[in-house]
C-alpha cells in the first residue's frame, strides 16, 4: 500500500516542480478523499499529459503579479477562464485586501502648481513691459477721458403743462440740466407759473455747480435769481439724487440778499405700470423762516403741494401725460392769500408732456 501511494504521487510532485502551487480557498483539512487510493489516482493521473515545460512557462506569470501588487488590474482579469485545478474552489476576495498599503504614488499626477499673485502683471501695468510706461501714459489717460471722464450735456423738460382749474386756466414749466463729467457737473434750473391773461405769478433761474458726494446724490451751491416780484438774489445750497426705493429728491435752502432764508423740498417717484406706461407720485413743500409780506409768503410751511401724474412713453424721450395737483397755502400764507382775494386751496387738472435729451 506504501509502495502504490508513492508511486501514484511521483507524477503529482513532478508536475508541480518548478512554480508555486495555489492556495486553495478551502482548508487543507477538507482534502480527506486524497488519502484513498482509488479515488486519488484518477484526479493525480491526469496531469501527465502536461509538458513540464508549459507548467514551468505559466510560473513566471505567476511570479510577476505577485511581485509588482501596485501595478495589478483586477478589473482586466478574466478569473472565470483561469485554470487553477480542481482544488482551487474560490476566486481571491480583494475585498481583504489592504489596498492602503499600496504605492499608488506613479499612477498619480502631480497636481499643478497654483499661480501665485505677481505685482508686475495684471489690467493696471501688464502692457508697461511691453511698450513701457511712459508710451501707455497717453493711452490711459485717453481711456479715463473717454470713458471715466467724458463732458456730457442733459436737458430735461421735467414738467410742461397746462392747467385747467377754477377760474383763470394757467401753465407751468419746469426744467433743468448739466453740463459735465461723473464728479463735477454745472446745472441749470428753472421754474414758474402763471394764469393766462394775466402777469407771470412766479419765475426763477438757478445756476449751480454740483459734486457728487456718493454714488446717487449730488451737492450744489450756487445762486437763484427771481425774475417777477420784487427784486430777489438767493444763495443756493442743497442736495439732489435718489434715495432707496427709487424716490427722487431735490431739496434746497435759500438765502436772498435781504436776509430771508427760506427752503424747498421735491419728491417724486416713477411707477412703471407697463414698459411705456409710468405712473408718478410727486410732492412738494416750501417753507419760510419768516414772514415776507412782500411776496405773500407767511413763517412755517408756504404752502404744500400734491400731484399724481399718469404718462405714457411714446419713446423713452418723449412722455406725454394727464395728471391731477392740489395745493393749499398753509399758516401766515394763507391769511395773505386771503388779503389778496386768492383761493388758498386749488385744484389743477393737468396735461403736459416731458421730454429730454
Amino acid at each position: 500500500m506504501i509502495a502504490l501511494l508513492l508511486g501514484a504521487s511521483t507524477p503529482a510532485l513532478a508536475q508541480h516542480e518548478g512554480h508555486v502551487m495555489p492556495m486553495p480557498a478551502k482548508p487543507v483539512a477538507k482534502a480527506k478523499p486524497v488519502t484513498k487510493a482509488k479515488p486519488a489516482a484518477k484526479p493525480v493521473a491526469k496531469p501527465k499529459a502536461v509538458p513540464a515545460a508549459k507548467a514551468k512557462a505559466k510560473a513566471p506569470a505567476v511570479k510577476a503579479v505577485s511581485a509588482e501588487p501596485a501595478q495589478m488590474d483586477h478589473g482586466a482579469m478574466n478569473h472565470a477562464g483561469m485554470d487553477l485545478g480542481e482544488e482551487q474552489t474560490a476566486p481571491m476576495d480583494h475585498s481583504q485586501m489592504d489596498h492602503g498599503t499600496m504605492d499608488q504614488r506613479a499612477e498619480q499626477p502631480d497636481p499643478a502648481p497654483m499661480s501665485t499673485p505677481n505685482d508686475e502683471t495684471g489690467p493696471p501695468n501688464a502692457a508697461d513691459r511691453i511698450w513701457g510706461a511712459d508710451a501707455m501714459r497717453a493711452s490711459r489717460q485717453a481711456v479715463y477721458q473717454e470713458h471715466g471722464d467724458m463732458q456730457l450735456f442733459w436737458f430735461q423738460g421735467d414738467r410742461l403743462e397746462y392747467r385747467a382749474r377754477e377760474g383763470d386756466d394757467g401753465y407751468l414749466w419746469d426744467v433743468q440740466g448739466y453740463y459735465g463729467g461723473d464728479l463735477n457737473k454745472f446745472w441749470f434750473k428753472s421754474e414758474g407759473e402763471g394764469s393766462f391773461g394775466e402777469r407771470i405769478e412766479q419765475a426763477e433761474v438757478q445756476a449751480l455747480y454740483s459734486r457728487a458726494i456718493a454714488p446717487f446724490f449730488d451737492l450744489q451751491a450756487g445762486v437763484r435769481q427771481d425774475l417777477t416780484g420784487p427784486d430777489r438774489t438767493h444763495a443756493v445750497i442743497g442736495v439732489q439724487g435718489v434715495m432707496p426705493y427709487m424716490f427722487e429728491v431735490d431739496a434746497a435752502a435759500f438765502v436772498s440778499n435781504k436776509g430771508d432764508l427760506t427752503a424747498r423740498i421735491e419728491a417724486e417717484y416713477d411707477q412703471r405700470l407697463t414698459q411705456r406706461l409710468i405712473l408718478q407720485p410727486r410732492a412738494e413743500v416750501n417753507l419760510s423762516a419768516q414772514d415776507i409780506p412782500e411776496l405773500g409768503i407767511g413763517s412755517g410751511i408756504d404752502n404744500l403741494k400734491l400731484g399724481l401724474r399718469l404718462r405714457y412713453e411714446i419713446v423713452r424721450e418723449f412722455a406725454p401725460y394727464i395728471g391731477v395737483e392740489q395745493e393749499w397755502k398753509l399758516g401766515g400764507s394763507r391769511n395773505f392769500a386771503r388779503l389778496a382775494g386768492e383761493d388758498p386751496s386749488v385744484t389743477n387738472y393737468v396735461i403736459g408732456v416731458r421730454f429730454w435729451f
